[in-house]
């Protein structure tokens, strides 16, 4: 791991910070992986230099959703066969898309040395991005909350079935209670228009608000749209392949909404940095603007 001397150096060297936003859920089966997704191409679109991390590390499928075929995945990075310039591969609009393993569970409990690798080999890419997004697994592990903990912004995934409205307030109390994340994002997803989505945040709301001790804020809305389904067939992010579907001007509106977000004053650097907190031995608190 990196000592605080050698950390603190490597940031006052870094010519620029990256914002971090891990993209959650509850539950699988909510459209996690295509926010995440189409909301890092949204966001390239505009010029912006972005990675997407896939950090379901044992169920990985960004790179199925955008039709990509790395050579080289993260796990190759841990053997050491590959660093992680060579397992970037460039998606729609210049995105840098960081594969994972499906299928491999040796990857979904890393042991202390394998983290260290990964911190290791971020901390020697080429060119740092503006943005990092990363999609995490779905659910309340502690590999999923340590992601989210350590991101400058927490954006949790909810669609308007009760299974899932059920989860999400689970995680977001479990990520409050024992991993001090007091601010969530929350963007609804599948709904059939802007105002059915206030309405099923709303019900999000109210509980968190009666039981919780959190800040939700509504960012985001993706109502349900033919196009989008097309492009998931046709394995192409929407906001690519159909820019005027109302999905994509969905996306479009969420990268501005994120973009407005406030920078974290605590948490700044590159990607290592970002990794060191998601990926260290000891769980803490981690104080930063939401």
């Amino acid at each position: 791991m990196l000592d605080k001397q050698t950390a603190q150096v490597r940031q006052a060297m870094l010519p620029k910070s990256t914002r971090v936003f891990a993209v959650t859920s509850g539950k699988g089966g909510v459209g996690k992986t295509n926010i995440a997704t189409n909301l890092a191409v949204a966001h390239a679109a505009c010029g912006e230099d972005v990675m997407l991390l896939d950090a379901d590390l044992g169920l990985a499928n960004v790179d199925v959703l955008l039709g990509l075929q790395p050579r080289f995945n993260l796990s190759h990075v841990i053997d050491g066969e590959a660093d992680i310039d060579c397992t970037v591969v460039t998606g729609p609009c210049g995105l840098r898309v960081v594969p994972a393993t499906s299928g491999q569970t040796s990857m979904v409990d890393l042991p202390l040395k394998s983290r260290a690798a990964i911190i290791q080999a971020f901390a020697d890419v080429t060119q740092q991005p503006d943005i990092l997004i990363v999609d995490t697994a779905a659910g309340i592990s502690d590999a999923v909350a340590r992601f989210t903990q350590a991101a400058h912004h927490a954006i949790v995934v909810v669609c308007d079935e009760p299974s899932s409205i059920t989860d999400a307030y689970a995680l977001i109390k479990v990520f409050s209670r024992e991993y001090g994340i007091s601010h969530f994002h929350i963007v609804t997803n599948m709904t059939r228009d802007a105002a059915d989505g206030r309405q099923l945040y709303l019900k999000l709301h109210r509980v968190a608000d009666q039981f919780l001790d959190v800040v939700l804020r509504h960012i985001g809305n993706v109502p349900q749209d033919s196009y989008l389904r097309r492009a998931v067939q046709e394995q192409r992010a929407v906001v690519d392949a159909y820019p005027n579907s109302w999905s994509a001007k969905a996306f479009r509106q969420l990268a501005g909404a994120t973009g407005r977000l406030p920078k974290a004053g605590g948490a700044s650097g590159g990607i290592e940095f970002f990794l060191e907190r998601a990926l260290a031995d000891v769980r803490s608190p981690v104080s930063e603007v939401r």
